[in-house]
């Protein structure tokens, strides 16, 4: 059954989805593999179209069926999946693979859905997942682990994302985790509105 909080982001907005810099979840497919992986270097860098960057170590395996399918999601998950993501960060799909023992996905249980364009799965109780085509790169690929997306399609939870815009209030389960380091994370508080600040009074007023 389809999510009725999960709706389509117009892709103008879908630089939002990332503007406030979680964690996000990276997936990938190719050829019958499936992997996910946690990142906490992933940024919006263009609006029309849509284009992000993510930082990827060459072990990972996601990062080699990414670049064997030329497409990945980036999914943002939520404050009560923290578990779940420095799981998917510390344990090695290959390793998994190798040893004959299924993927991430059916290990823990993990359940996901279809995207509107994008192969690799999306992940189920996130709040954003942003469908990306790699945009090859291969100097900053092999020399800085960059990776750049184009965005071709973008969803979001509309309980917490509405009008383009996050807001977080009576719904603290689906606040967005934070990275610091070493499986600890901050989680987004309050909104703040800003204003422009008046200039000082002319010298001798």
């Amino acid at each position: 059954m389809t999510d009725p909080h999960r709706l389509p982001v117009p892709l103008a907005k879908a630089y939002r989805l990332l503007n406030h810099g979680p964690t996000v979840l990276v997936s990938a497919a190719h050829d019958g593999a499936r992997n996910i992986m946690a990142a906490a270097w992933s940024v919006p860098i263009d609006f029309d179209p849509p284009k992000v960057a993510v930082v990827l170590d060459k072990s990972t395996w996601t990062r080699k069926l990414l670049e064997a399918s030329g497409t990945f999601v980036l999914q943002v998950p939520v404050v009560t999946q923290a578990n779940l993501v420095e799981t998917v960060g510390s344990v090695s799909g290959l390793a998994l693979d190798d040893a004959g023992d299924g993927d991430k996905f059916e290990r823990y249980g993990l359940q996901t859905f279809a995207g509107a364009v994008i192969d690799a799965p999306l992940l189920e109780g996130c709040v954003a997942w942003l469908e990306c085509r790699l945009i090859p790169e291969p100097h900053n690929q092999e020399t800085y682990d960059l990776f750049l997306g184009e965005v071709v399609a973008a969803h979001a939870d509309s309980r917490v994302f509405k009008e383009g815009h996050w807001d977080f209030t009576g719904h603290d389960e689906l606040r967005t985790l934070h990275h610091i380091a070493g499986g600890h994370f901050l989680v987004i508080g309050e909104a703040v509105q800003g204003s422009e600040q008046p200039p000082l009074p002319p010298s001798g007023a």
